[in-house]
Order: structure tokens, then sequence, then C-alpha cells
């Protein structure tokens, strides 16, 4: 995919998801009152420029775990859901928690979880893919955040969907995120067991010593 196509793809997938957002607040003057909001909006249009610069694909390389793929339509529909609810609950208050000051702390979390979840996107490059596949030419990276953690990229997606929900305080939103993490940890172990069979005792040493999302528990 080009460049400008990847970018066009990826402007209409965030006009999609923000649309159900405003949607389910009512529409954009709704929506827009709310300064946290706002800035929500930005941190989002942010990320969507920095995405198509990664290098990460949807290849499925020279080799992929093709059973893994219903994780993406657990995704999807988690993700469609996770757009409008909280902002639909939060107009409704149904279900919602504390005022401005939980909004901000989402949009803090949002930000620092949509860093998180491209810094290793650019790392990886060409070799992050949205499939479970080894991409030709794949090699381990053991060093830096990859040092610490396994999965720096799927920690990033637990924290931005934390910081989206609570933007919009909403209890819903919370459970989804929770609902995230069943599919979430069935592509861990997809992933871990492909890279396990690619690069055998290289791959257990580096499991040996780090952990998979947060250091010294998972």
């Amino acid at each position: 995919m080009s460049m400008p196509v990847l970018m066009l793809a990826t402007l209409a997938g965030t006009l999609a998801y923000l649309g159900l957002a405003i949607l389910g607040w009512g529409g954009f003057g709704a929506f827009f009152s709310h300064p946290p909001l706002v800035a929500l909006t930005l941190v989002l249009f942010a990320l969507t420029i920095l995405a198509p610069f990664t290098g990460g694909n949807l290849s499925s390389g020279v080799r992929e775990d093709r059973e893994n793929r219903w994780v993406l339509v657990a995704f999807g529909i988690i993700g469609v859901l996770s757009a409008f609810l909280p902002a639909y609950t939060d107009r409704l208050d149904f279900w919602t928690f504390g005022g401005n000051g939980v909004r901000w702390f989402g949009v803090f979390c949002f930000a620092v979880g949509g860093a998180l979840r491209l810094w290793p996107v650019f790392v990886l490059g060409n070799r992050f893919s949205g499939l479970v596949a080894i991409q030709p030419g794949h090699q381990l990276v053991t060093d830096g955040v990859y040092g610490l953690i396994r999965h720096p990229s799927y920690l990033g997606l637990m924290i931005s969907s934390l910081g989206w929900a609570l933007a919009f305080r909403s209890g819903v939103g919370l459970l989804l995120v929770l609902l995230t993490l069943p599919p979430l940890v069935a592509r861990i172990r997809a992933e871990e067991a492909l890279l396990r069979s690619q690069f055998g005792a290289e791959y257990e040493a580096y499991c040996a010593r780090t952990s998979r999302l947060i250091p010294g528990l998972y």
C-alpha cells in the first residue's frame, strides 16, 4: 500500500471512530463544548498523522498463524462499541463517575498510551504486522523498551483504551477495556508461540529475563 493510500485509510478510520463518539455525545456542538474532549480529538489526530510513518503493515510475511485472525474481528467489534458507548453513556450520565479531573487524566493516559503504542512500531518498522506473522529477514529486538517487556505496543493499547474510557467518565468504557483482555492475551500467546518456534532457545532466554506487559508482574 502506497503512503498516500495508507494515510487516507488511516484518516478515514480515525474520522469514523471520532464520528461515532460525536454521534454518541449528540453532535458537534455538544461534543466540542468540553475542552478535555477537544484535547482528546487533537491527540487522536496527532497519533493518526504519525501512524503511517511507523512502517507497520498487515503483511502475512513468510509464515502466519492464520488461526489467530479471529482476534482482529473481536478487536474491531470492541473498537466500534468503545467509540460510541462511552460518549453515549456520558451524555446520558449513565454509570459515569468523577468530573473534568477524570476527563483530563483520561486525555493524558490516551496520549501516553498512544505514544507507547506507536513507539515499538517505529522500532520494528516493517517487521511489525497487524497479523501474527514472521516477516522476511525477521530478527528479535531485545533492547530498549523490549529489554523490559515483550509487548510494549499492547501495553500502550490498553493504556490508551483506558484513557479513552476515562475521558468520557464511562463505567461502560472501563468494562469494554476489560473485554479487550481475553483476545489480547490470546494474541500475545499466539505471537509468542510463533516466535518460539522461529527462534527457539534464543527466544526462550529472552522470555526468561523479561515480562509480557508489566515488569515484574506479567
